[in-house]
């Protein structure tokens, strides 16, 4: 898990982010991403993708990882967003947030996950399965998937009929049928396959 990282700092890389992203595939909210920059003496055993670990896994790293991280930052794309500019464009339009986000200590190489890297004069590289492969991309992609999952908890609260608490909006039988049956609220995304036209939003 440390094999991108020590290769980077072998080059004279200092700050390495490793940047992940939460939410390509629901049907509502936004997409999340994450960029974490871990410190040399970083130790936190069961670290690994965030889809690989149960909820209450995921809650209980994530304090150690803001904890024990140089520096965290959190970028977003709402579901209006997404819907202009497609979701692809829309997760790296949130990485590129989430690397701005990162504060006083600026990164100087980025790992991330997946087949793209983004708009950045930060020298970087991207890793197909990248959140099982490299310890920084992991820890994003468990800050990315947390604080989405809570995001999508709120906006429960705020349309019930949803119960985006128990799907976080993913194209569940139980959310489907909530979205024929009460049609698509202001935080679906329209232009996805599975959302129809909007026939009133049960608040």
């Amino acid at each position: 898990m440390l094999t991108f990282e020590n290769k980077a700092k072998a080059i004279g890389y200092r700050y390495i982010a490793g940047i992940d992203e939460a939410g390509r595939g629901p049907l509502a909210g936004p997409v999340v991403s994450a960029a974490v920059i871990l410190p040399e003496d970083f130790d936190c055993p069961g670290i690994t993708d965030s889809k690989k670990l149960s909820e209450k896994k995921r809650e209980n790293l994530f304090p150690l990882i803001m904890e024990k991280a140089l520096a965290v930052g959190v970028g977003i794309a709402d579901h209006e967003e997404i819907d202009r500019i497609n979701i692809l464009q829309a997760s790296l339009l949130s990485m590129k947030r989430a690397v701005a986000d990162l504060g006083d200590v600026s990164p100087d190489y980025l790992l991330i996950d997946g087949k793209f890297t983004i708009d950045s004069p930060i020298d970087q590289e991207a890793i197909v399965k990248g959140d099982s492969r490299s310890i920084s991309i992991a820890s994003a992609s468990i800050i990315a998937k947390v604080t989405r999952d809570r995001i999508m908890v709120e906006l429960s609260l705020k349309y019930p009929a949803y119960e985006f608490h128990r799907h976080k909006g993913y194209p569940t039988k139980a959310h489907k049928a909530a979205i024929e049956t009460h049609g698509p609220c202001p935080v679906h995304r329209k232009s996805f396959r599975g959302v129809k036209p909007a026939r009133g939003c049960q608040a």
